[in-house]
Parts: structure tokens; C-alpha cells; sequence
């Protein structure tokens, strides 16, 4: 399968951003974040859609904005960590591009946003919230093209186990 667009999904912390612009530029691809494509056309955080608008109504918004991005071609596209959850979502992935979940133990999850204030999700206890949700969400990655576990590998690694994968 040679893919138009490499769609990355996985949990919070996993490395879809650090990666994907890496793999963008390793490949002469657009970079684009679905969550920074949101808050740029919304002139507003994520925090703040969530706080003052609900979950709902910012998922909405998250799926406008995936479709939009996935018309074009030749992106590594970083997606929200919940936009998986949208089946309409996963569809326009699947469609768009070559999927690749990423994925890493909670620990290493854990250590990797325990310094972001920014993630709506993982307000009160960080440790109890990771693992609720990373239980909540368990198989919505199943979807995926490939899995890759982020845990034990180094940026560059991934990227080689996604053009590998991807058959670019």
C-alpha cells in the first residue's frame, strides 16, 4: 500500500507531533496537528473550547477539522489523541491514508505530559487519569494499519518503522 497521507492516532504522549515532523520532513511531506489546525481556526485553546463550549461540542469541531485536512495529500497528519473515537473519524483516516497507531507504556506516557498543564483530560490526579482513560480507550486504536510501541524506540527509529511499514 503506498499511502497519501500517513495519518498518526495514539493516546496523549505517545509522539504523534515529535514524530510526525520528523517523518514529514525525513519524506519532503506537509506537517500538519489536527489540534493546532483546530485552535487556529477556532482563535482558541483546547482548554478553552473544552472549558467553556463541553467535550461534545469541541469532538464536533475536531471532526470538521480532520476532514478538512485529509483532503489533501502527501501529510503526515498528527491527530488528537481522542479523534479516534468518532467512527466517522476513523473512516476518513482509513480512507485518507495509512494509519499508524502509537502507543507506550503508562509510565512512560505519564512521565512525557507530566509537565503539560495544557491537556483538558488529565486535570487532578495525573497518574489515576492515564490509566482510566488509557483503560477507556483500549481498543479504539485496533483500527490501525500498524502499531508501533513508542516506549523503547528513539524518534528516528519510529520514522524507519513507518516508511518501512507505510511502503514509502
Amino acid at each position: 500500500m503506498t499511502a497519501s497521507n500517513i495519518v498518526l492516532v495514539g493516546f496523549m504522549g505517545t509522539g504523534k507531533s515529535t514524530v510526525g515532523q520528523k517523518l514529514a520532513e525525513r519524506l519532503g511531506w506537509t506537517f500538519q496537528d489536527s489540534d493546532a489546525a483546530l485552535e487556529e481556526e477556532q482563535q482558541t485553546s483546547i482548554s478553552d473550547l473544552f472549558r467553556i463550549h463541553g467535550e461534545s461540542h469541541f469532538r464536533a469541531l475536531e471532526s470538521k477539522v480532520l476532514e478538512h485536512i485529509l483532503i489533501r495529500k502527501g501529510q503526515v497528519v498528527a491527530t488528537g489523541g481522542g479523534a479516534v473515537l468518532a467512527e466517522c473519524n476513523r473512516a476518513c483516516m482509513l480512507q485518507n491514508g495509512f494509519v499508524v497507531a502509537l502507543k507506550a507504556s503508562p509510565e512512560m506516557i505519564i512521565q512525557r505530559v507530566s509537565s503539560d498543564t495544557s491537556r483538558p483530560l488529565l486535570q487532578g490526579n495525573l497518574e489515576e487519569r492515564v490509566h482510566l482513560l488509557l483503560e477507556e480507550r483500549k481498543s479504539s486504536y485496533d483500527f490501525a494499519h500498524t502499531v508501533i510501541d513508542t516506549t523503547e524506540l528513539t524518534t528516528d527509529q519510529i520514522v524507519a518503522l513507518i516508511i518501512q511499514q507505510a511502503e514509502l
